[in-house]
């Protein structure tokens, strides 16, 4: 066999009979589930990008992580990347009509030329669609920059120029100059707080500011898409479990400390025993697991999986101190056990789980991620992995990316679409709850 060939096929067993399943009612109500979900999302202003990632086991799927902040589009094959161009421009003329300047506000990993791709990537999506684009970041970490400088030309991870602007001397400058920005994107998911200069900018900002780790929680967006789900689910005629996730959350918590661990490992028993009695009525085999991580945060910091809710109690060193920091070393108070779902699909001989893009809710492709250095049932976004693109136009390309089954594919993009007006639903309520 070809070797690209060979790369680029996606491995796993026939087709599971509970796929088979849910394909089949998706068919059957299709019109019904049509009405249902564009109701929900004509009804709505829906995040402006996300990326979802979601794990299949071939007995059930979920989106397992919703992203509001993406930061692979260097990831996307090129007919993604075309799409991106005109659902971006779209995107942001309904947000700022007749808009031309536009400031993306990026992370302050200006030392991860991997990141400053991605930054790079949708720079030239957003300028490819008719915008003047131009990127800022805090530089909390290096205040001094700002007084020398105003900005710094970067190389990116292949050698592209990215020109990063410091945040607070763009804005001055644009106010004492007579300019302006018409939208802000931020590509900065805020985990240490929004800075003032964000609150005094006056120029619309999306996402939303309240959509940044600072205020969200996993365990409320995954409640917002557990209501969507049973939604979903009634008109499938399907129990939802087949394509969500239990969960519960443990607030209050010093992983460090015996007896809050063992308040992790009681709320962890309670979890196995609701996954355990699903797994009966649905006559699985396997073992349940559950995946333990910071209820805030990205970046596959704070996350490890646990076989036995009694391993909460005898953590080792390194694994409480995966538990006890995340992005930005925060420390991690709050925890959200979750339902883990161990992975079906491999790359060669690497196991892999899905990543899926949307702008608005629209598909633009995304990326398997693999690791040789993990089973089916660890936490995959951790250094080691690798990333391949897959194709937005599975029936049309043939030879972009990695190859999947398209008729699967078909429930990847509901349960992205779901998760996302889940997400929208859950920063309402954040925007609500800053403005009392």
């Amino acid at each position: 066999m070809d070797e690209k060939i060979a790369m680029n096929k996606l491995n796993t067993m026939e087709t599971p009979s509970t796929i088979l399943l849910i394909l089949e009612r998706i068919r059957t109500h299709r019109e019904a589930i049509h009405r249902w979900i564009n109701n929900h999302e004509c009804s709505t202003e829906l995040p402006l990008y996300s990326s979802l990632d979601i794990r299949d086991s071939g007995f059930k799927m979920a989106v397992v992580d919703t992203n509001l902040f993406p930061a692979g589009f260097n990831n996307l094959c090129e007919h993604g990347l075309a799409d991106s161009v005109k659902f971006m421009q779209k995107a942001i003329l309904r947000r700022a009509p007749g808009g031309k300047e536009i400031l993306i506000i990026a992370e302050e990993h200006t030392r991860n030329t991997w990141y400053l791709e991605n930054v790079h990537i949708l720079q030239q999506i957003i300028q490819q669609a008719g915008f003047n684009v131009k990127v800022a970041t805090f530089l909390t970490v290096q205040p001094s920059f700002c007084e020398d400088v105003h900005s710094i030309e970067l190389k990116t991870a292949t050698g592209q120029p990215i020109r990063i602007y410091c945040l607070q001397k763009i804005l001055s400058e644009y106010t004492s100059e007579d300019k302006h920005f018409d939208l802000i994107i931020m590509n900065n998911d805020l985990t240490t707080g929004i800075p003032e200069i964000l609150h005094k900018a006056n120029i619309p900002i999306y996402p939303s500011l309240q959509a940044g780790w600072h205020a969200r929680l996993k365990s409320h967006h995954f409640s917002y898409a557990a209501n969507l789900l049973n939604e979903f689910a009634r008109l499938l005629k399907l129990d939802p479990w087949l394509i969500s996730c239990l969960f519960s959350v443990v607030n209050d918590v010093n992983i460090n400390s015996e007896t809050d661990r063992a308040k992790l490992a009681d709320a962890a028993k309670k979890l196995f025993q609701e996954i355990e009695t699903k797994y009966k009525e649905h006559r699985i085999s396997e073992k349940p697991y559950i995946i333990v991580k910071a209820d805030r945060g990205t970046y596959g910091m704070g996350v490890i999986p646990i076989e036995n809710p009694e391993d909460l109690r005898h953590l080792n060193r390194k694994d409480r101190n995966k538990l006890y920091k995340g992005k930005g070393a925060q420390v991690i108070h709050r925890y959200l056990l979750q339902e883990g779902v161990p992975t079906m699909y491999h790359i060669g001989q690497e196991v892999c789980e899905v990543c899926v893009y949307q702008i608005e809710n629209n598909f633009v492709g995304g990326f398997y991620r693999s690791h040789a250095g993990k089973g089916e049932r660890d936490n995959l976004n951790s250094p080691g992995m690798a990333l391949q693109k897959m194709c937005p136009h599975l029936k049309k390309y043939g030879d972009c990316g990695v190859h999947h089954d398209v008729n699967v594919f078909d429930i990847y993009r509901l349960l992205a679409r779901i998760a996302t007006i889940a997400a929208h639903r859950e920063i309402v309520c954040l925007e609500a709850k800053n403005r009392e």
